[in-house]
């Protein structure tokens, strides 16, 4: 199974980011709070980064990190106009 992880803004290339998942080619980036199979609840740390304790768990599990730039060359468009959080 393709299993891509990257930190992607909310809104847009600017602003605070968060953690998103692409569980097949082709498929766009979605927020990690979309996949409940995959996603944990994160940690209660006041500034914490959204999807840090999906981010631990999924890496040892084998997912790979994506560079935000290249995730980006993929689908901008749809993380710019999607995400409502």
């Amino acid at each position: 199974m393709h299993r891509q992880m990257c930190w992607l803004s909310k809104s847009g290339s600017d602003g605070e980011k968060i953690l998103h998942l692409q569980t097949s080619l082709g498929q766009p980036w979605r927020p990690y709070t979309a996949f409940p199979q995959f996603s944990v609840p994160d940690y209660q740390i006041p500034g914490g980064s959204k999807g840090w304790a999906t981010y631990q768990k999924l890496l040892k599990a084998g997912w790979t990190l994506v560079h935000s730039a290249r995730a980006n060359e993929f689908s901008s468009t749809y993380t710019e106009s999607t995400v409502e959080n």
